[in-house]
């Protein structure tokens, strides 16, 4: 490959990710000029949660043929990839002698993606409408393999917080994954698809997703910084490095590769869920702690994730990037 051609990929990789970190941008600093402030940035981002994203997810996943096997295989190697993540860095945790509380925080950062906003805008970003299709069904599985795993994890940890049924309730009328299950259901239906399905999806992705990552970036505090001591970077490296590249390892073992293999390193390269901050706090755990984390893969992860597509890109593994 020449120079031009690596470069023209660089492009590209940078082209995924600018615009989904420059809406971040752009939330962050319209909230400290007061044009967003946490009254409204919480409305606009419940509007979004209850109806917008539920109903782009739910287009989305009434598109997929879910008698095609590359579906599971990609979606097999992401919640395989969740699930070694979670072993793995438990291990790794007790071995570094990690307090259980601080082990709790860091294995549910090492292991909870922002896969259903975060990850949908980078797909999206990569490959158009298509990738929201392809994601739905792993964003469905993964989402509530990952509240399961963060409800075992806190348990053990910290002790009984909010409870173990009122959790996996919660997990249940999660309004995303009710919007997903709709779109399945729509999909195996022997009755065709209205025509208005596909681009409606197109239109509730170009309005919500910007919205949601113009909300997420409001949200953001930088004075939540802790010293980034070698906890924040062990953590952070697990999630935006270890956790991704188990995840494509395990594709490429499965023989996925394409834009599935593009939209499961997407999915699984964000940095750590906004959720996971909510949890430890209903458990009575380090919340200080858990939203450093938060912000600290939020800023690695333009890096992290430009790069990893690039690199993907490079091996031709990925499919073409638009």
């Amino acid at each position: 490959m020449s120079g031009s051609d690596a470069l023209s990929l660089f492009v590209s990789a940078l082209a995924i990710s600018l615009p989904i970190f420059g809406w971040l941008t752009l939330g962050f600093v319209l909230h400290k000029v007061g044009l967003l402030p946490q009254t409204l940035n919480d409305r606009i981002s419940l509007l979004a949660f209850n109806f917008g994203l539920p109903l782009m997810l739910c287009a989305g996943a009434a598109q997929v043929d879910y008698s095609q096997l590359n579906e599971a295989r990609y979606l097999l190697a992401g919640v395989s990839a969740a699930l070694i993540t979670f072993c793995l860095s438990w291990s790794y945790a007790g071995w570094r002698g990690y307090t259980d509380k601080s082990r709790g925080v860091f294995v549910q950062a090492a292991f909870r993606s922002n896969l259903a906003i975060l990850g949908v805008a980078l797909s999206v970003s990569a490959y158009g409408q298509m990738a929201t299709a392809l994601a739905a069904l792993p964003v469905a599985i993964m989402t509530v393999l990952y509240n399961v795993l963060a409800v075992i994890v806190l348990n053990r940890t910290h002790g009984s917080g909010a409870g173990v049924k009122d959790s996996l309730v919660g997990i249940l009328r999660n309004p995303l994954i009710l919007g997903i299950t709709a779109g399945v259901v729509l999909s195996v239906l022997p009755m065709r698809l209205p025509s208005f399905v596909a681009p409606g999806g197109d239109l509730l992705s170009a309005f919500f997703l910007p919205l949601v990552l113009i909300c997420i970036g409001g949200s953001m505090r930088l004075g939540r910084l802790l010293p980034l001591e070698a906890f924040s970077w062990e953590a952070s490296a697990w999630r935006l490095i270890a956790s991704p590249l188990i995840g494509v390892l395990i594709g490429l073992a499965l023989g996925v590769r394409g834009e599935a293999l593009g939209v499961l390193f997407l999915l699984l390269a964000t940095p750590v869920a906004a959720s996971s901050h909510i949890m430890v706090i209903a458990y009575r755990g380090d919340g200080a702690l858990a939203a450093n984390l938060i912000v600290v893969t939020t800023l690695l992860s333009a890096v992290t994730v430009t790069l990893g597509i690039f690199g993907l890109s490079l091996l031709s593994l990925v499919g073409e990037l638009r």
